[in-house]
C-alpha cells in the first residue's frame, strides 16, 4: 500500500488548488492508498528563515509534524499555484523551514558532496497557472518548477518527479474546472 503525502501550497483553502488536493486523495484513497494532507495554510510557523544557515530556528510543532507526515511518505504531491513565475510566499517559506540540513539532505565533511536524505521517494508537481504551460516552460523557463523539482526535491533525492501544468485558470468555466478536478482524481487512482 502506497502512501501518500499532499501539500497544498495555495494559501486559500477554497481555491481550486483545495478542490484538485481532495479529488487527488479520493482517487488514491479509492486505490487503497494511506493519505495525509499537509494543508499549509493552516500551519502555525514564521515562514521566515531569520537566521539563514547560520543558526537553527527552533521548528514550530506544525513543521515537526509536516516533518513527519513527509518523511513517512512514499509519494509526495504538491500541488500550488504559480504566481509571478514562482511559489507563494508561504509554500517558498514552508520548504525553506523544513528542507534542512540533517532533515532533508545533510553536507558531507570537507566535501562538495551531500547525501540526499530523501532517496526513495517520488513526486509530482501539480501547478496552476494562468497562462498555458507550454508557454510558461518555453517563454519563462518554468523558475517555480525548477526550484522546486530541480533544486529542492531532487537535490533530496526525490525522483522521478513528475509534472502536469494546470490552466489557463483565470476566466476557466466550471465546465473546465470540473475536468481538471477529475484530471486530478485519475492522478491520484493511478497514483502518478
Amino acid at each position: 500500500m502506497k502512501k501518500i503525502t499532499i501539500l497544498n501550497g495555495h494559501p486559500n483553502k477554497e481555491s481550486l488548488n483545495a478542490s484538485l488536493v481532495q479529488a487527488y486523495a479520493a482517487g488514491a484513497n479509492e486505490k487503497g492508498a494511506t493519505i495525509r494532507i499537509i494543508t499549509i495554510a493552516d500551519l502555525s510557523f514564521n515562514p521566515n528563515l531569520q537566521y539563514g544557515y547560520q543558526k537553527r530556528m527552533e521548528l514550530e510543532p506544525d513543521l515537526l509534524q509536516a516533518i513527519e507526515d513527509i518523511k513517512w511518505a512514499d509519494h509526495l504531491v504538491w500541488i500550488h499555484p504559480v504566481w509571478w513565475g514562482g511559489l507563494p510566499v508561504l509554500l517558498k517559506g514552508f520548504i525553506d523551514r523544513t528542507f534542512l540540513p540533517g532533515i532533508a539532505y545533510q553536507y558531507r565533511d570537507n566535501s562538495l558532496l551531500w547525501d540526499k536524505l530523501l532517496k526513495g521517494k517520488t513526486a509530482h508537481i501539480i501547478t496552476t497557472l494562468d497562462q498555458p504551460g507550454w508557454y510558461y516552460r518555453l517563454i519563462y523557463g518554468r523558475p517555480s518548477v525548477n526550484q522546486l523539482k530541480k533544486s529542492t526535491l531532487e537535490f533530496c533525492g526525490v525522483k522521478p518527479v513528475k509534472v502536469t501544468y494546470i490552466g489557463i485558470i483565470r476566466n476557466s468555466t466550471e465546465h473546465q474546472r470540473a475536468k481538471w478536478i477529475a484530471q486530478a482524481k485519475q492522478f491520484g487512482y493511478l497514483l502518478k
